[in-house]
């Protein structure tokens, strides 16, 4: 297994410097946006992101994880935008010719904010995080005729993308729904949904621990890893820690990876006991004091991370 970190806005050589000076070994591109061709012409350029990669490769690390332009609201709800489609395949292309290993594609739409209030819980020390409780009075959820025709667009994008996937190698890859409220399409049982509509060895998971532990807490964890890791469909993954679940108190905080319900060592070793190798990434950092720029927390979980490795190492 590897350590994968977020890009800084600019892809600075200062930035790159510090994250390899951490441990990390490769990098994630969260915004489909990020690379230039996209706002100009609704997909990367190739050359841009040969160029990025290049740099990148230039401190001994990689690009992991890159994100396609963003499909938007308006598509998902039946509205227009249909050049989405061909921007977000164009994009795909893009990325494989320039030897990106996997790609997300994000879909508006797919959580439901309005189901949840949220606030910066205080915790050891007075650091902040991220905390959300299901909202009173409860809002209604979208109908079953609603989440149809969500999932109909979903598969519109998807019927595009994954032909492009299977031809060119690259790994096409979905996040859980964050939050992962009932009905949500990429919650416990939508999540599942998508491989059984695509098969494909190329199509999989973005698999977010504290996503999906915030829907029940550890177990659910376990089994999915257990049960998406052993057929391979688990591509990357985002590595959280949290406080509470859905289930258990109708909300939850993020914490530091070492201060949560989750033993995050037992996550480790269930990845690698279904053969998982790729990268980890602690995304979501708490908030430390004086720490502007989020480097000190980001350096608290590599280490943390680093060292579950080893200690996985002797077991």
């Amino acid at each position: 297994m590897h350590v994968s970190v977020w890009n800084d806005a600019t892809l600075s050589d200062r930035y790159l410097k510090q994250v390899t000076q951490l441990g990390a070994e490769y990098i994630d591109f969260g915004s489909g946006a990020w690379f230039k061709g996209v706002k100009e012409q609704g997909y990367p350029d190739l050359d841009a992101v040969i160029q990025a990669r290049k740099k990148i490769q230039s401190y001994g690390l990689d690009i992991n994880r890159v994100t396609l332009p963003d499909v938007s609201q308006e598509f998902m709800d039946g509205k227009g935008n249909e050049q989405d489609i061909e921007n977000t395949c164009n994009a795909l292309k893009v990325f494989a010719e320039a030897g990106c290993p996997i790609a997300r594609q994000r879909f508006s739409g797919d959580t439901f904010p309005q189901m949840m209030a949220r606030w910066r819980a205080s915790q050891r020390g007075g650091l902040e995080a991220r905390a959300e409780t299901l909202a009173r009075p409860t809002p209604e959820y979208p109908s079953q005729e609603e989440l149809d025709a969500w999932w109909g667009r979903f598969r519109t994008v998807f019927d595009q993308l994954v032909p492009i996937a299977d031809e060119t190698g690259i790994k096409l890859s979905v996040h859980p729904s964050d939050t992962p409220n009932q009905d949500t399409p990429f919650g416990g049982i939508g999540f599942h949904r998508i491989t059984d509509a695509y098969p494909s060895r190329n199509v999989g998971y973005l698999y977010c621990c504290g996503t999906r532990a915030e829907s029940g807490g550890s177990a659910i964890v376990m089994d999915e890893i257990n049960n998406y890791g052993r057929k391979g469909k688990i591509f990357m993954v985002h590595f959280r820690n949290v406080r509470g679940s859905l289930a258990t108190a109708g909300g939850f905080e993020e914490t530091l990876l070492d201060d949560g319900d989750m033993n995050m060592y037992k996550i480790l070793r269930e990845l690698r006991n279904v053969g998982f190798t790729g990268c980890v990434n602690p995304d979501h950092h708490p908030r430390l004091e004086g720490d502007e720029g989020g480097l000190t927390a980001q350096g608290y979980a590599i280490g943390y991370i680093k060292a579950l490795f080893a200690a996985l190492s002797v077991e």
